[in-house]
């Protein structure tokens, strides 16, 4: 079975602008997630767990080119279908960008151009704002190498 590819998120905004229904959101929201690659047995450690998340979310940072040039690119699971989607949708909007945009692009307000936010639990939306946190501060941290 060959692995689908995690869509680039112009795709993703495209396709949420024709998908009106939000059970047909969810279940692209979860086939997204189905694309991701699933992480190294040994990258879904406690170090790469997303704190406030309450699925298990595991973020991998990958920098290259530490300092004002840093771009970055991130991996990342969840043990839920739905967050796994959200993790998707996450790592289209930051991966292969420089840091200094990372750092300050908030994709939350992607989210809520999607209408996300009021259709996700508290809980969900406290682990989305947890992962962009943790994605923002890896940004930072990149820069100041």
């Amino acid at each position: 079975m060959s692995q689908l590819a995690t869509p680039a998120i112009d795709e993703i905004k495209e396709a949420f602008a024709l998908i009106d229904d939000w059970e047909e959101r969810y279940r692209y929201l979860i086939e997204i997630g189905k694309a991701l690659p699933p992480l190294a047995a040994e990258e879904r450690s406690e170090t790469n767990r997303v704190k406030g998340c309450a699925s298990n979310v595991w973020l991998v940072t990958h920098v290259a080119d530490p300092g004002p040039d840093a771009m970055m690119s991130f991996a990342g699971e969840s043990d839920a279908h739905i967050v796994k989607g959200l993790v998707a949708l996450t790592l289209a909007f930051y991966s292969g960008r420089p840091a200094r945009e990372v750092a300050t692009d908030d994709a939350f307000d992607l989210f809520r151009s999607f209408g996300l936010e009021q259709h996700l639990t508290p809980q969900r939306s406290n682990g989305v704002r947890s992962m962009i946190d943790r994605i923002r501060r890896d940004a930072v941290e990149a820069l100041t190498v």
